[in-house]
């Protein structure tokens, strides 16, 4: 073996690629890991039942050279790049077998970008194909936000007069798209964009989507465009952050746990007698300890699933602006429903269909002052109360529902969820108090 324990131990313990090569210096393997270090060397490791493939790779691999990335998205759309332009011998079933899955990106005035694995649809390019179905989707909702690209089906043109008027999907709302169906991007923008999704796909055009996107930034703030500058900073933001948020994990969007998500959010409107189910749902806790720190949390669901970017945490103030609330939790949710619905008010963006509260009657009582104060109308509001799981309406009636319901599955996923982020933001504040 030509590959000696002494530069295994050398291998960088980040993400990134890997390349095999023979004794001929061709290559011949092409992989991708978390962690370079421990995924090189588990191919020399004897007790670890390599399949005859694996083993004859090893036998004819005498030198490893990587490429270090700064997260397992780039690593992934890297390792796919490299396999199609050396073609190892070793990745033959991933050049050659048609189910795999593929990223299509459309010709359109306005391209579509969505996951297939019809490799014969006319007018798209494709990239991969890619080795996992689930790591392609996680690599894809990441690309969602720094990008905003469609994956409707709409037929976009931009002469197209129904533009001034139409409304956009929620995608737009919580900053999945940037609504080419409407006037508030132009062709040539939205071109831009893709273009530099196609730079950030090729694995090795990070550096370049930067500078190009911080240009964008600073000529829109210049030009006073200042929702467009906005776009370009938080898609910056989106791709430094892949440095601490960029395992692929971090971009699974799954389903709710034991409950299907669509069926949760049908049967809790037929619950609740709203008008059709639930596709943005917002939750609230407040955590603190002994009066002190005190923090609440909202996370967002959209279509019964958790949406991260959209989750807020907040210091709790008081009502005299000292950061010394004491231990008053129906204060704190009037503060903080009041602060979150007013921003959107002020900043004519999308309320959600539904607003869970983790309480009972006082806690919900409180929510809804601070509506009232700020002449805000939410579709809906409602408080979960956790003894008997009764769920609180706003005109203070009662609703207990069997445990087995999914609509209240649903919610208590909101709920738990909602919990488990204002727990961690509080025990970030203490941990930041101790090392003081």
């Amino acid at each position: 073996m030509a590959i000696g324990e002494a530069h295994l131990r050398q291998l960088p313990r980040g993400p990134g690629c890997y390349i095999f090569f023979n004794g001929d210096g061709e290559e011949i393997y092409v992989g991708k890991a978390k962690n370079l270090h421990k995924r090189v060397s588990s191919y020399f490791q004897r007790n670890r039942g390599h399949p005859n493939r694996t083993l004859r790779l090893v036998q004819q691999a005498e030198r490893v050279e990587v490429i270090e990335t700064d997260s397992e998205v780039e690593a992934l759309l890297l390792e796919n790049q490299l396999i199609k332009e050396l073609q190892p011998r070793f990745n033959v079933n991933l050049k050659d077998d048609k189910e795999y899955p593929l990223l299509a990106i459309t010709r359109d005035p306005f391209p579509k970008v969505f996951i297939t694995r019809d490799r014969q649809l006319p007018g798209v390019d494709y990239y991969g194909p890619f080795g996992s179905a689930t790591q392609l989707r996680r690599a894809y909702h990441f690309l969602m936000r720094v990008f905003r690209f469609r994956n409707c089906d709409l037929d976009i043109q931009p002469a197209d007069p129904k533009r001034r008027h139409f409304k956009p999907c929620l995608n737009y709302h919580i900053k999945r798209c940037s609504a080419p169906c409407t006037l508030a991007i132009d062709a040539e923008t939205y071109q831009a964009d893709i273009k530099a999704l196609r730079a950030f796909l090729s694995g090795r055009g990070k550096g370049e989507v930067v500078r190009e996107l911080d240009g964008r930034m600073r000529g829109a703030a210049q030009a006073l465009r200042f929702e467009d500058a906005a776009r370009y900073r938080d898609a910056l933001r989106a791709i430094d952050r892949l440095k601490e948020r960029g395992r692929l994990r971090d971009y699974d969007a799954g389903p709710a746990p034991i409950i299907q998500a669509d069926e949760g959010a049908k049967t809790l409107a037929e619950a609740l007698a709203l008008p059709r189910p639930p596709r943005m749902i917002e939750g609230f806790d407040i955590a603190h300890f002994m009066g002190s720190n005190v923090v609440a949390a909202m996370v967002q669901f959209v279509d019964g699933v958790p949406n991260k970017d959209g989750y807020r945490r907040y210091r709790v103030q008081g009502e005299d602006g000292s950061g010394d609330p004491g231990n008053d939790d129906f204060a704190a949710m009037r503060e903080v429903v009041g602060r979150r619905y007013r921003r959107l008010r002020d900043e004519g963006r999308e309320l959600p269909d539904l607003v869970l509260i983790d309480g009972g009657q006082g806690q919900v009582a409180m929510a809804l002052a601070a509506l009232r104060e700020a002449d805000i109308a939410l579709p809906c509001l409602i408080g979960l109360a956790k003894r008997e799981e009764t769920i609180i309406r706003a005109d203070g009636s009662e609703l207990v529902l069997s445990r087995r319901h999914a609509g209240l599955k649903l919610l208590q996923y909101v709920r738990d969820e909602a919990h488990r982020f204002s727990r961690r933001y509080l025990h970030l504040l203490q941990g930041k108090d101790l090392r003081r």
